[in-house]
């Protein structure tokens, strides 16, 4: 048993001393600050797909980008750029320009928050580093998670690429990819975070049981909203809009229509929402099973709140889902049914990061 730890430090990777409880707190809350921005990036990429935004712009220009059109001229140059993929022609061929740069700037600030979620994180990282406060543990975590930034980056141009030529809106699987991709750095990154924030440990271990459990749900709620992609990627929030059957039918009559039949999840918009909802249903039940679950046994209150709180918001999160569905996809509502998953995801990595066996949680303080 560990008994409780209020002044736990680390090691500082060059001088050999203990980090501060201060220094600990900080970099705890640089990262949580990164995070509160992927939050939001995610959020702004739901929006940007929601108004149609995603193929405004359609060149990629990591630094020449940071500045936006300023003059007449310019935004006629981007606008006939537009102007010549198959999106516009197909969907938008009466959009005045007004309108184009009602859709540019969406895009535009999607891009560039994420060129800002780099400099938050990579200035700092410097900073800390050459004041040797970052333990020599967290220092390929860290170099490891901006790679995985700069690559995401490369990710989103893959897959706005997709629909430049050949379509008139990107392709589901990149969309996907790049929604999980951004799910990995935000959820590695939350747990780093959590490794460092001091506080108080009970001495009460966790069952393995549990922890499994609580892995099970997790990986679900996951696997939830990367169908939530398909559904978003398909269009598949714009048919069969009744609850809780569909249009009357448990499975709509052209729910396998496609051959060979391991397409549909991905590319039948009809499929790809059932799959959403059957995974839906399951994520809340497994969530408040989970909290009814863990008022049995002999938790830490701490972490019976954080079980209490996955059912409240995998609740919310239900009711959410339903309303985006029925009211066919309000753009508000469908952002704050995306902010719902992340919060799910959020509770969910706190749970599991607090159930993990006390010699890891006092590993991870030294």
């Amino acid at each position: 048993m560990v008994s409780m730890h209020t002044q736990s430090a680390s090691r500082s990777f060059a001088s050999g001393v203990a980090t501060p409880l201060r220094t600990r707190r900080s970099l705890a809350t640089w990262l949580f600050t990164c995070c509160a921005m992927i939050f939001l990036m995610v959020l702004i990429g739901g929006a940007t797909r929601l108004t149609e935004s995603g193929l405004s712009i359609t060149e990629w220009q990591p630094v020449r980008g940071v500045i936006p059109p300023l003059s007449d001229a310019q935004w006629m140059h981007e606008f006939e750029r537009y102007q010549a993929i198959p999106q516009y022609r197909a969907i938008h061929a009466d959009m005045t320009l007004g309108e184009f740069k009602t859709i540019f700037m969406w895009e535009y600030v999607h891009r560039l928050w994420g060129r800002l979620i780099g400099l938050v994180f990579f200035v700092p990282f410097l900073w800390f580093l050459w004041r040797r406060n970052i333990p020599w543990s967290l220092v390929p975590k860290l170099a490891g998670l901006f790679v995985l930034g700069g690559l995401q980056g490369a990710l989103g141009w893959y897959m706005v690429e997709s629909g430049l030529e050949a379509r008139v809106e990107v392709s589901q699987y990149r969309l996907a990819a790049h929604l999980a991709a951004a799910l990995v750095i935000y959820l590695a990154m939350l747990w780093v975070a959590l490794d460092l924030w001091p506080r108080r440990i009970a001495s009460v271990d966790v069952s393995a049981r549990l922890r499994r459990v609580l892995g099970a749900v997790l990986a679900l709620a996951l696997l939830t909203m990367l169908a939530g992609a398909f559904v978003a990627g398909l269009r598949g929030g714009l048919v069969y809009n009744t609850f809780p059957f569909m249009n009357g039918y448990v499975v709509a009559p052209d729910y396998g229509t496609l051959s060979p039949w391991y397409r549909n999840p991905f590319e039948n918009p009809v499929a790809a929402q059932f799959d959403h909802r059957v995974l839906a249903e399951l994520t809340w039940l497994a969530a408040v099973s989970l909290w009814l679950y863990g008022r049995r046994l002999g938790i830490g209150p701490g972490l019976k709140r954080v079980l209490a709180i996955v059912a409240a918001v995998a609740t919310l999160q239900a009711g959410l889902g339903i309303a985006t569905l029925v009211l066919v996809v309000p753009i508000p509502v469908a952002l704050l049914h995306q902010a719902g998953a992340l919060m799910l995801l959020t509770a969910l990595t706190v749970a599991l990061h607090r159930a993990r066996p006390l010699a890891r949680v006092a590993a991870a303080a030294l």
